[in-house]
């Protein structure tokens, strides 16, 4: 068992912010007092999660945090409540772009593959 302070980013959209964390092997992570942070734009908030464990094969990145440059960064730290609905309104905005991109595809006789129509390739 290894115990460090640092960052752990995984798969899902977002970040996992973790100052304390206990490595077992094959690599799977078990965090305390973790944090999940949101970034939509300059603008980040961080929702705490407590005790999360994470699956070796699901972590993309792991290192030490600068907590000197963490605090020079140009974001803007907000509430939980608004960062939420900042990214509701962003991902809705995606959403109605990809419709239009659709549908203009469609206007011209073309189509996008669904992600499930290329599951047996």
């Amino acid at each position: 068992v290894l115990n460090f302070k640092s960052n752990a980013s995984d798969c899902f959209e977002g970040k996992v912010v973790n100052t304390d964390f206990t490595l077992r092997l094959p690599a799977n992570l078990v965090l305390h007092q973790t944090v999940e942070r949101i970034h939509v734009g300059k603008k980040y908030g961080d929702i705490p999660r407590g005790i999360f464990v994470v699956r070796g094969e699901n972590v993309v990145l792991l290192g030490e945090i600068d907590l000197e440059k963490e605090s020079d960064t140009p974001l803007q730290q907000v509430s939980i409540e608004e960062i939420l609905e900042e990214q509701r309104v962003e991902q809705q905005t995606r959403l109605e772009a990809e419709k239009l991109k659709v549908q203009a595809l469609k206007d011209r006789g073309l189509s996008l593959p669904r992600a499930d129509t290329l599951d047996e390739y």
